[in-house]
Formats: structure tokens, C-alpha cells, sequence
């Protein structure tokens, strides 16, 4: 007969509600009734310890956790700024915010401990400064000018200027292949530490979004606002569910992608047709969505030439998914049975500058081993693989 684990019940239960698990869930995982798992966690029977090792993994916590004689004191929730009504959260936002707070907290206190200066431009504003005046100092900061990016990509140079600068940029969308992040539920997250700031960004989307999302976040970082986000381009209607927070870091972002001397440097012919719209949009990296608001706020166009723009930009975007839909089926099946490089996503998952930080603390022998292989998600044996696309 296998080895029961004898863990603490109620630790058991509260790992699974924190991982915001359903009981059915949960059980599914190792196989057995609802009604066990409600013994388990009751205390009136045990699991064994391979179940117990099961859910442990299931959860995302250390299996030596279960055996705690009460239940730990967990990080604490991000302040919510999502709009009225956004969905709760589920299990892969709880675990892809969980994640980064560990990884954040230990970087945090690795600067601390080796007395590092603070970052200077975090907390440097409040939501009562002019969003133009924020915008503008992390456009200086970063020295970005979005008029004359260097690169096609323009999200690949804001993170680069970000992690030079001591931001820690993380992009991912998912957990593992069976626990995808949703972007209307989650789109993006901030820590505003002093030491080691972070951001979050789901890639569940195209560029444009996700540099929007980004420069958003990083305006969270320059007023001190820790916290979550979704839906974060500009909105002309229904300003009433989103939080002050929100709209402030929304207008700082505009304001740092599409500065008003670059908008009012186009003359109106660049904004007569859809297709001039998208063209501008690309060139200044965003969705042509947040260019039209951008413009109509500047009073650069009239309302009903952004009815007729945004009508046929839906449009556009409707086609755009569908494409989107198409190719990533498409490459699913090239992909097969390798599929994308696992390498790249976790160092894109980690942050570059994150995973720099572990590796070099791993070579110079500060750090173990385990505790290296845990903050990257990769097997100690690998680090020459993951560190390879570090270079590319």
C-alpha cells in the first residue's frame, strides 16, 4: 500500500483556493472523486504522497509546503485597476503573477542586501503631474524617440531601453501549453519597486497592443502604482469604469508613443483614407485604433472622419484575426513535433535582464543551484541553451 501523506488539511485547501482551483479540477488531477479531495482536505483521510507530490505541482507550490502546521503568509494581491466588470481572475493569471512576485522579490532583496542605489525616476510623479510631463521624462530616461525608431519592432527597442535602465520586462502567454493567459482578463502587470522594478505584458496579442501595454505599465513604474491592468489602449466611451489610475496611465502612454509634435507633423492627407491611418500606425509602432483616438483627442481629425476611419479599421481588425487565427494554425503544424524554441519563450518569460542577473550570480557561485534552476524554470544543465539565445 503506498505512504499517506500525512499534510495539514487546511494548508492543503488553501493552496488550492489560492491557486483559484475548482474542487473538480483539482481532483481531476490525480485521478480520484470530488468527495476525496473533500476528505483530504478535511483532514479525515490522506493522500498518498505521490498525490499529495501531483497537487503540489498542480498548484504551484513546494510539496513541502503541505506539511506547515498552518497556513503561510502568502504574497500579497496586486492592486486590481482592470475596468468595472472584467472577469475574475483565474488560475494562470494567479500563477503568472505569483511567479513574477517571487522573482521580483528575490532580485529585490539580492540590490538591497548589496546596498544598490535606487532607481531615481520610480515614484518620481504622481497622478496629479501632467501625463505630457511623465510621458516626456520616460522618453528621456529610456532615450527613445519615437519619430526614428532603429528597429522594424519598436516593443523589442522599448524593453531593450527598459532593462538597460533597471527595468525587468516580462512577456509571456501562458503557463504551459493546457493554461493560456487571457488578455481580456489580464493584459498586464506592475511592481513599483525602488530596486527592481517589473513589468508584465502578455504577449497574447500583436505588437501594437503590446507596446501600448508596455509604455502603460512602465507609466505605472514612474508614479509608484503597483498593480494589474486590462484593456489598456484608449477608450472614448465609457471613461466612467475605468479607474483614475488607469485613464492616467493611458493618457501617459499616448502621450510617450504618439507625442502631439509627431501627430500634428502629418498633414491631414496621411489621415484621408484607412490605409494612410494603418501606414502612420505602423511607422509609429501603434494600432491604428490608438492613433485614430489619439488624433481626434488632438482635435487633428473631426468626429465623423473617426466614425468613417474606425468603422473601416474594425473591419480591418476583424480580417486581421482571422489571418492571425489562420497562420498560427498554420504554424502549429510546421512547428510539430519541436515546436517553438522553449529557450527563447522562458528567457522572454523571465526577462532578459532577469535571467542575466541569475546566470551571473550562478557562475560567480552566490547562488545554488536549485535555487537558479527555480527562478528561470530551467534545468541547471540547460543554462548553455537558454544562455545562447541571450546573444541573438
Amino acid at each position: 500500500m503506498a505512504d499517506k501523506a500525512y499534510i495539514t488539511p487546511n494548508v492543503l485547501k488553501w493552496a488550492r483556493e489560492s491557486a483559484r482551483m475548482t474542487e473538480e479540477a483539482a481532483a481531476a488531477k490525480v485521478s480520484v472523486t470530488v468527495d476525496k479531495l473533500k476528505e483530504w482536505e478535511a483532514g479525515t483521510n490522506h493522500p498518498t504522497i505521490r498525490q499529495a507530490q501531483t497537487l503540489a505541482k498542480a498548484y504551484k507550490r513546494p510539496f513541502a509546503l503541505f506539511f506547515l502546521p498552518e497556513i503561510p503568509r502568502d504574497f500579497q494581491p496586486l492592486q486590481d485597476f482592470r475596468k468595472s466588470g472584467s472577469k475574475n481572475l483565474t488560475t494562470s493569471s494567479i500563477f503568472i503573477i505569483r511567479e513574477i512576485q517571487q522573482k521580483q522579490a528575490w532580485i529585490s532583496d539580492v540590490y538591497s542586501e548589496n546596498q544598490e542605489d535606487k532607481l531615481e525616476f520610480v515614484g518620481r510623479y504622481s497622478i496629479k503631474d501632467n501625463p505630457q510631463a511623465v510621458a516626456k521624462d520616460i522618453l528621456d530616461t529610456l532615450k527613445i524617440n519615437p519619430a526614428s525608431y532603429k528597429a522594424d519592432n519598436p516593443i523589442k527597442e522599448w524593453i531593450d531601453a527598459a532593462e538597460t535602465n533597471g527595468i525587468f520586462v516580462s512577456r509571456t502567454s501562458f503557463i504551459h501549453s493546457r493554461l493560456k493567459l487571457d488578455s481580456e482578463e489580464l493584459q498586464g502587470f506592475a511592481i513599483a519597486d525602488p530596486h527592481a522594478p517589473f513589468v508584465f505584458v502578455n504577449s497574447d496579442d500583436w505588437n501594437a497592443p503590446q507596446l501600448f501595454t508596455l509604455v502603460h505599465e512602465l507609466a505605472h513604474i514612474w508614479i509608484a502604482e503597483t498593480g494589474i491592468s486590462n484593456e489598456v489602449e484608449p477608450d472614448i466611451k465609457h471613461k466612467d469604469k475605468f479607474h483614475p489610475v488607469e485613464l492616467f496611465c493611458n493618457e501617459v502612454a499616448a502621450n510617450a508613443l504618439m507625442p502631439k509634435e509627431i501627430v500634428l507633423s502629418f498633414d491631414s492627407i496621411s489621415f484621408q483614407t484607412y490605409k494612410d491611418v494603418f501606414k502612420v500606425a505602423k511607422q509609429l509602432g501603434v494600432s491604428s485604433f490608438a492613433l485614430l483616438v489619439r488624433a481626434l483627442n488632438l482635435n487633428f481629425i473631426s468626429t465623423t472622419t473617426y466614425q468613417k476611419l474606425k468603422k473601416q479599421a474594425d473591419i480591418d481588425y476583424a480580417m486581421f484575426l482571422k489571418r492571425e487565427a489562420e497562420k498560427k494554425a498554420k504554424q502549429k503544424e510546421k512547428d510539430k513535433p519541436g515546436g517553438p524554441n522553449y529557450f527563447l519563450l522562458q528567457l522572454n518569460r523571465n526577462s532578459r535582464l532577469f535571467t542575466q542577473t541569475v546566470l551571473d550570480a550562478f557562475r560567480g557561485g552566490f547562488i545554488e543551484p536549485t535555487l537558479a534552476s527555480s527562478l528561470l524554470n530551467v534545468q541547471v544543465n540547460k543554462f548553455p541553451k537558454l544562455e545562447s539565445q541571450l546573444f541573438r
